[in-house]
């Protein structure tokens, strides 16, 4: 058996492949956070389709940290019945789900938040859709005891592990970015100090799951901005990770103001466009003894295989492919190694605004 369907391992949980659902955003829950039979659904579908595992769309752990409408919500004890449906739907379809636990900072937008979003230095950036206020050190510990509790709740509730969202300018990349983070006290300055955020909150979550429950993190390894993250500061965070027991971490680059360099480019329609994390994932995988994910661009069999057989990684992770083509895997696993289907349009995202939901629009207009 070829290396994509071989078995692999993130911490404890043990997956049938090497392909992963990275997390995206869905649109398809109540506006309180609640799942709904949509979503549901739509992760039964995936878990049909032959992934390994799915990792949730990014899944607020508090109220203010909200961005988008639709948006998963885990900052309450009130959705255990939904959420234990998600989880037994999945698990009854044969995948394994882990959650991704996400603050917006200074990304989330009042008018679905309801409050002016929080940041680590009250700035204007490009990122940002209006000017944050800054966070004092009291708030910031209640936000780091929100990540636990939420933590905590989703492996109640039957999820198999659980993702730190800690990439694309959300609050734990906020305060990693010296761009973001202008503090002066022991949150900001040094990349020691602009890291204690980050790893308050992997020890916060490790305290409430233990020491077995799998968690891992997407990570920026560079934001592409002027003064933001650069890859040496990330690697100092991924070896800080890596030395404290983190599961695994998945790589990734980019925020919404890196124009061609964004988290999700477009027109990924060569070999040579795709997999465009390689370069950095591999530079983390040589700083960290944990397994390593490498998202952004994934197309293709051929470059899926050689990122696994040929450069060493442990898992590759793609998501838009899927919107499209959620038996991809299986496809791919029956002989018909055709490259995915996804014209990396994006215009999949638009519906989970106005229609509830994303879905493939180039799909719906070749019907």
């Amino acid at each position: 058996m070829n290396t994509l369907f071989k078995t692999g391992s993130i911490g404890s949980m043990k997956l049938k492949n090497r392909l992963v659902r990275s997390a995206t955003w869905e649109g398809m829950c109540d506006s309180d956070g609640r799942p709904t039979a949509k979503l549901i659904q739509y992760y039964t579908d995936l878990a049909k389709g032959g992934i390994g595992l799915i990792i949730s769309g990014y899944t607020y752990v508090r109220l203010e940290g909200k961005q988008n409408p639709g948006k998963m919500g885990l900052y309450s004890d009130k959705f255990e019945s939904e959420f234990k449906t998600v989880t037994k739907a999945v698990h009854d379809a044969g995948c394994k789900i882990a959650i991704q636990l996400v603050h917006a900072g200074g990304q989330a937008k009042a008018k679905f938040s309801g409050s002016t979003p929080v940041a680590p230095s009250d700035i204007e950036a490009a990122q940002y859709s209006e000017k944050p206020l800054q966070l004092n050190e009291s708030q910031i510990h209640d936000i780091v005891q929100a990540f636990g509790k939420a933590a905590l709740r989703a492996k109640q509730y039957g999820f198999d592990g659980i993702q730190i969202h800690g990439a694309h300018g959300y609050l734990i990349n906020q305060f990693l970015s010296p761009l973001t983070n202008q503090r002066t006290d022991q949150y900001g300055g040094s990349i020691e100090n602009r890291c204690r955020f980050l790893i308050e909150v992997y020890d916060a979550i490790r305290q409430m799951v233990g020491k077995d429950f799998p968690v891992f993190i997407k990570l920026n390894a560079a934001d592409y901005v002027d003064q933001g993250l650069e890859l040496e500061d990330a690697l100092f965070a991924a070896k800080m990770l890596s030395q404290k027991g983190i599961d695994a971490i998945e790589v990734s680059a980019g925020t919404g103001a890196s124009k061609k360099k964004s988290p999700i480019r477009i027109k990924i329609d060569q070999p040579e466009k795709e997999a465009y994390n390689l370069k950095v994932a591999l530079a983390v995988k040589n700083v960290v003894s944990c397994p390593v994910i490498s998202v952004g661009g994934f197309r293709s069999y051929n470059i899926s295989l050689q990122a696994l057989e040929k450069h060493g990684l442990d898992f590759i992770s793609f998501s838009r492919p899927l919107i499209r083509e959620p038996d991809l895997p299986l496809r791919w696993k029956r002989g018909d190694l055709k490259p995915a289907a996804c014209i990396s349009c994006n215009a999949c995202f638009k519906p989970g605004y106005f229609k509830g939901g994303i879905y493939c629009v180039a799909k719906e207009k070749v019907k």
